[in-house]
């Protein structure tokens, strides 16, 4: 499955079906060769345009299925950033 694949999938949280956003991003162990984390930029901002964009990382053991056109992750204590004029 390539990047491009992945950012178009939908993510939806199993705990309450809500949908998070889109994946902006990937957090890589270079020196292994595996995906640490998924960073989504949260839906309800339109490119940072409107305030601050808020991201949320997603750790790669708290995906729980990747379908064909959703990711479902759990969100238990997702770390949240802002990624632009903090």
């Amino acid at each position: 499955m390539t990047i491009s694949e992945l950012q178009v999938k939908d993510i939806i949280a199993v705990e309450d079906g809500k949908k998070l956003g889109y994946i902006t991003d990937l957090e890589i162990d270079v020196d292994r060769g595996y995906v640490l984390a998924l960073v989504i930029s949260l839906k309800g901002k339109v490119f940072g345009l409107f305030g601050k964009e808020d991201e949320l990382v997603i750790p790669w053991h708290n995906i729980v299925t990747i379908g064909r056109d959703v990711i479902l992750v759990k969100t238990e204590r997702p770390q949240l950033t802002h990624s632009v004029d903090e």
